[in-house]
């Protein structure tokens, strides 16, 4: 079953830089700009200087790794201010959702609550640049952006083509002092997009090319990245195989395993990749009987060692324990007592819940939680 008589919209963005130096063509693209607003974290504005950019741009410095709602709203009153014909995420995902929503948004009277969901961002859109920092979510090549809702611990997530970028770069050498836990994390959640996608229920052939390139591209590059930080071709490979996954992302998006992570993300504040890594053997090894043929190549791109005395769910968690993750909940400060609520939670997110190729109870959510414990 192929997936193509499923129709699809498949959106990337007008234009990609990928290579090393590519972030200092943000300035020519950029020329005419007036009013530039720049949307960074404290580890990311330092590379402000590297963008080429002429005249003065407003910064904003402090978008946590985990952006809330009080922490967006904080941003889109900066940006009331610059009044931008430019913004530029830089930084990784949390801070390129929070720069595609203030380029779409900083002008509308909507609450990001009311947009919610698909389709219900519209009009005019301010440029949008992104340029990534880190090799995981993807975020520059997508139209999705998510935020924590401080009340409910949940991700409000807004769907929209106006979120798309104009402009995407990938320049390796911003990722070369990422640690190498944060390479490990950011990597396994770059793997998850396109694994997710390309085992879901309703896959689709041209999707699943672009999942495929990225797990292969996972599974030859991830080691060397973590093991050499200035490796410039595998960082260049790690973030090829983080914008295939947010191509992935758009028209088919991820399944049970984000979904498992996002209570670990918001009630622990575990980096959003952390949070994939733990539950990916788990997720991977439970889909299994549903999907084995692709699993099986998973497996293989990887360089999985899956034998009959090796079972799949052990090397998979063997691979992410070896890129130096620690893989239990209960050192991050989980404790079984908030593992039903969490599943409860977890189970509750239909839209990638009714994506996994089998059907996964509450209780089920609650042993792989308590598995990883």
């Amino acid at each position: 079953m192929t997936g193509l008589d499923n129709p699809i919209t498949l959106h990337q963005p007008r234009r990609v830089e990928i290579g090393r130096g590519t972030a200092a063509r943000v300035g020519t693209w950029a020329e005419g700009a007036r009013r530039v607003l720049v949307v960074a974290s404290g580890p990311t504005a330092h590379y402000v200087d590297r963008l080429g950019l002429t005249g003065d741009a407003q910064v904003i410095d402090d978008v946590p790794p985990e952006p809330d709602l009080p922490a967006f709203e904080k941003a889109v009153a900066t940006a009331r201010e610059v009044r931008p014909d430019l913004v530029v995420g830089l930084g990784g995902g949390s801070v390129m959702n929070v720069a595609k929503l203030i380029a779409a948004l900083w002008d509308a009277d909507a609450t990001l609550k009311n947009l919610a969901g698909p389709n219900r961002v519209a009009g005019r859109r301010t440029r949008l640049a992104q340029v990534a920092t880190t090799a995981g979510t993807g975020s520059e090549a997508g139209i999705r952006a998510l935020v924590t809702d401080p009340d409910t611990h949940a991700k409000i997530a807004v769907e929209s083509p106006f979120l798309l970028a104009d402009l995407a770069v990938l320049d390796p050498e911003l990722t070369f002092s990422l640690p190498p836990a944060v390479t490990a994390a950011t990597g396994v959640d770059a793997m998850a997009h396109c694994v997710e996608a390309f085992t879901k229920i309703r896959a689709n052939d041209l999707i699943d090319g672009y999942a495929r390139s990225g797990i292969g591209l996972v599974g030859r590059y991830l080691v060397r990245a973590v093991e050499t930080g200035a490796d410039a071709e595998a960082r260049a490979g790690m973030m090829l195989a983080s914008y295939y996954g947010g191509l992935c992302l758009g028209p088919v998006n991820t399944a049970a395993g984000h979904a498992l992570a996002y209570p670990l993300d918001t009630h622990l504040s575990l980096p959003h990749g952390l949070a994939n890594a733990i539950i990916f053997p788990h997720v991977l090894a439970f889909n299994e009987p549903a999907r084995p043929e692709k699993t099986a190549e998973v497996a293989r791109a990887l360089g999985l060692p899956v034998t009959g005395t090796n079972p799949l769910f052990d090397a998979a968690y063997r691979f992410c324990k070896e890129l130096g993750l620690d893989m239990q909940l209960s050192h991050h400060g989980a404790t079984e007592a908030q593992l039903g609520t969490w599943a409860a939670e977890a189970h509750g997110i239909r839209r990638l819940m009714d994506n996994t190729p089998r059907d996964m109870s509450v209780d089920e959510v609650e042993r792989i939680y308590r598995a990883a414990l």
